[in-house]
């Protein structure tokens, strides 16, 4: 089940839904169904040194154990 991101037209309220199925999303502060899907770049900037909390990898940064520019972290 995917979380996404809206902006209400109506409020302008930012929110996230969780959706099952066909459900429909709707405000939750004003209950309209005039809301904009946002893109979202989840994960990005959620937290702080993730990759290296883990300790560094074979390129010190996305931890591939291919080495230097293996993956397209580099």
């Amino acid at each position: 089940m995917p979380i996404f991101e809206y902006v209400c037209r109506e409020c302008n309220h930012r929110f996230e839904l969780l959706i099952q199925g066909s459900a429909e999303a709707a405000c939750p502060q004003c209950k309209t169904s005039k809301i904009d899907k946002q893109f979202s770049a989840f994960g990005v900037g959620a937290t702080t040194n993730w990759a290296s909390s883990a300790g560094p990898g074979a390129c010190g940064s996305c931890g591939d154990p291919r080495g230097p520019g293996a993956c397209s972290m580099n």
